[in-house]
């Protein structure tokens, strides 16, 4: 499986108030028709907040900016609501018409940094405007998963049944004096998209003690199996140390619920450059078929906040 980076596409430039760093969590819309990508991302304002921006990029070239939004495409929830802190797009799906985008809400604790749910808001224009589904989260903390649920994967199979590989939170653990928390990925189903199964089966679980952040699946099907990308850390110093910090992972799957685990076949790594954006890590895959061609999307170092990239899978 061997990758080809094409470099470096977006990062803000800071110029936009709201848009003042990072460009975090790239998720892709082909439009095939225009054979152009939209591609969402996260951005944070001067106060760290996440807002949900696009750029649209040629399909032929991701390199090619063609159009830039200046607008949030969601506002902030209300205060006291699960998004009223930040607002960060995880994944897309097309459906009779209308477009789902799923997204992280955030807000902000005092045991702990940070609390996520998973938020909802559709499109009947095209893309043109979202509207979220309620000021309620799609779904939060429950008996069943306590801590906090963040990135979603949806895709909807052949028999109608809408598949979600999520993030879903395990613990937070005291690691040199900061809260930190751990996370693998789970997978939940769905009749229309909204009202979700969740009984806690884990997708991919932990390959050790040591690693703690399994985040942002992207899930194709190709030839009957399923194809997972995501990212994965371990629990030290993985914001600073190259060895710790995230890689891209790879799985297969004959029925989307059981996995096994190849990372070995994921061989592209970070750059060894320490001028390129993603010298440090490599975050956040979002996998895209275009014309019998894998694009892989990814962030590079600080979350996003040297921005994204793209490369191919060479045939």
């Amino acid at each position: 499986m061997n990758w080809i980076k094409k470099g470096h596409i977006y990062s803000p430039n800071g110029s936009i108030s709201w848009s003042q760093s990072h460009a975090q969590v790239p998720v892709c819309d082909y439009l095939e028709d225009e054979n152009k990508i939209k591609i969402y991302f996260s951005t944070r304002d001067e106060k760290g907040r996440s807002h949900p921006n696009f750029i649209i990029v040629d399909a032929d070239n991701p390199k090619e900016i063609l159009f830039e939004n200046k607008t949030p495409i969601l506002e902030l929830g209300k205060a006291g609501t699960f998004d009223d802190s930040g607002v960060m797009p995880s994944w897309i799906v097309n459906h009779n018409k209308k477009k789902y985008l799923y997204y992280i809400g955030w807000n902000v604790r005092n045991t702990i940094p940070y609390h996520n749910s998973v938020g909802l808001a559709i499109s009947e224009d095209n893309g043109q405007s979202f509207q979220k589904i309620s000021e309620g989260p799609l779904w939060d903390r429950n008996y069943i998963e306590p801590y906090f649920s963040g990135t979603s994967c949806v895709v909807i199979d052949e028999n109608g049944i809408w598949r979600n590989w999520y993030l879903s939170c395990t613990e937070w653990k005291n690691v040199k004096g900061i809260m930190e928390p751990r996370y693998h990925l789970k997978y939940a189903e769905s009749k229309d998209g909204i009202e979700w199964i969740r009984k806690g089966t884990i997708a991919i679980d932990y390959k050790d003690n040591e690693e703690a952040g399994l985040v942002k699946a992207s899930v194709i099907k190709e030839n009957g199996i399923y194809k997972m990308w995501f990212s994965y850390r371990n629990f030290t110093d993985y914001r600073t140390d190259a060895t710790q910090s995230y890689r891209i992972g790879y799985a297969e799957s004959n029925d989307g619920i059981s996995w096994d685990r190849k990372d070995y076949l994921m061989t592209m790594d970070i750059s060894n450059n320490s001028n390129d954006f993603d010298s440090l890590m490599l975050a956040y895959p979002h996998v895209l078929p275009i014309k019998n061609q894998l694009y892989l999307f990814y962030n590079g170092n600080g979350f996003g906040k040297s921005g994204f990239g793209y490369a191919v899978l060479e045939k």
